[in-house]
């Protein structure tokens, strides 16, 4: 647990090319920041706000706990996905007895998969240039 004006537990969340630190205030009233903007101001998509709050839901710590997020790099579906990584971490870090509860429902896992690199002769990664028969 660290401490500065009040006492916190931390999670590092990433995924695909986003990275996610993120606070976890117990005893709170619920409230997610990100970035300095509310959840509902900073993700548009009802999914996206799902994807967040499930580490939340699976504990049944929605309501009773306040996050603090920054998040760079990356989609809104990769930063809410590096979200939910960082707080199951926090999450974890506050209470060990969540550990079965959240590595079932796979919020534990970093998602290891990165957008393939393109290679030279071709258009992207996997994309060869089109040619006409004469």
């Amino acid at each position: 647990m660290y401490k500065s004006k009040k006492p916190y537990f931390y999670g590092t969340g990433r995924r695909k090319s986003s990275v996610a630190r993120v606070h976890l205030f117990q005893n709170g009233t619920g409230s997610i920041t990100i970035n300095g903007r509310d959840i509902d101001d900073y993700f548009g998509l009802d999914t996206l706000k799902l994807i967040v709050r499930q580490p939340l839901v699976t504990t049944d710590q929605l309501g009773k706990v306040d996050i603090v997020a920054t998040v760079t790099g990356g989609g809104v579906t990769g930063q809410a996905g590096a979200i939910r990584h960082g707080i199951a971490r926090a999450l974890l870090l506050s209470n060990e007895e969540y550990r079965p509860a959240l590595k079932a429902a796979g919020l534990l896992t970093r998602d290891p998969r990165m957008k393939e690199r393109k290679k030279y002769g071709l258009k992207a990664a996997r994309r060869a240039p089109q040619f006409s028969k004469r």
